[in-house]
């Protein structure tokens, strides 16, 4: 058995720009990842199965297996290096769904490297990334748990600037959001705009740094999803007032905003006034380095 984190990914700042002729937008962020998340862990079997637990499983089992990112990853695997065996794989439900956090990214990431492992197959990191940009945009820069400047429509990677200790209070108001509606409500407004860019420092070493990266970046999609779900601005105005915060935003297209602190300590508290409001919260490190990811 060999199990794989699947961390919550973190959008510090999200610039959109247009859309690309594969019908893409080009965008520029800075990924970075929560010490916790999803749970995939994968055992030998004749067939590819999947079997889904944790919190929010409801939510997937109402879609056949073979929609999920994890069973879509495993056949793409298996297919592109002519496996004979399956993999009985189960994934740990942790995280909300469909909440700008990743969560179906990072679950085909993990999903990946515990396959590679189990099936004991030689796979390029080249290789790798490009299969898993073939399942989403954001699935290659879950393939790490490093802080990660993101570039093209995410297949880009180069390393994300050094950061101090920072722990993070994640919230979700339980409000689903679709990708697709955001990202039209965007281009509908914005009809020609422009290349998006990174932040440039490739240090933030204390506070100060990063509440300068703060006022100079943003998150374009945080307006639209605002619009359509109003509680957004709710979480967003409750972690802006928070005790200790140093920088709080949505994450990705939403609904999930976060809260930046120095100390655990804070994170927590901050996560168990969001739980006592009725909101999904939960407080974790971030990662500094790429933690469990297995090179190939």
């Amino acid at each position: 058995m060999i199990q794989e984190a699947a961390p919550a990914k973190i959008n510090l700042y999200l610039h959109v720009g247009p859309v690309r002729e594969d019908g893409f937008h080009e965008l520029a962020s800075l990924f970075v990842f929560a010490e916790d998340g999803d749970l995939v862990t994968v055992a030998p079997s004749d067939d590819v199965t999947l079997a889904i637990t944790g919190p929010f499983a409801a939510a997937l089992k109402e879609f056949p297996p073979e929609d999920n990112l994890v069973f879509k990853a495993a056949a793409l695997l298996r297919a592109e290096f002519g496996v004979a065996a399956g993999a009985a794989i189960t994934l740990d439900k942790r995280l909300p769904v469909a909440a700008g956090i990743g969560g179906g990214s990072a679950d085909a990431a993990a999903a990946l490297r515990a396959l590679v492992r189990l099936w004991r197959l030689e796979v390029a990191e080249e290789a790798l990334l490009r299969l898993a940009f073939a399942l989403g945009a954001d699935v290659p820069a879950c393939l790490t748990r490093a802080p990660l400047n993101v570039t093209g429509a995410g297949e880009c990677l180069a390393d994300g600037p050094a950061l101090p200790p920072l722990w993070i209070c994640l919230i979700n108001p339980r409000v689903a959001v679709s990708t697709g509606a955001i990202f039209r409500a965007f281009d509908a407004v914005h009809t020609a705009p422009h290349g998006p860019a990174l932040y440039p420092s490739a240090v933030i070493a204390d506070v100060s740094d990063l509440e300068i990266m703060a006022s100079q970046t943003r998150n374009d999609l945080q307006p639209f999803a605002v619009d359509l779900q109003p509680e957004i601005a709710d979480v967003l105005q409750f972690l802006a007032h928070s005790p200790d915060i140093l920088m709080s935003r949505m994450s990705g297209s939403g609904a999930t905003c976060f809260g930046l602190f120095a100390s655990i300590d804070a994170a927590a508290a901050c996560a168990e006034k969001g739980r006592a409001k009725g909101w999904w919260s939960m407080a974790s490190a971030i990662c500094h380095s790429s933690g469990a990811r297995e090179r190939t």
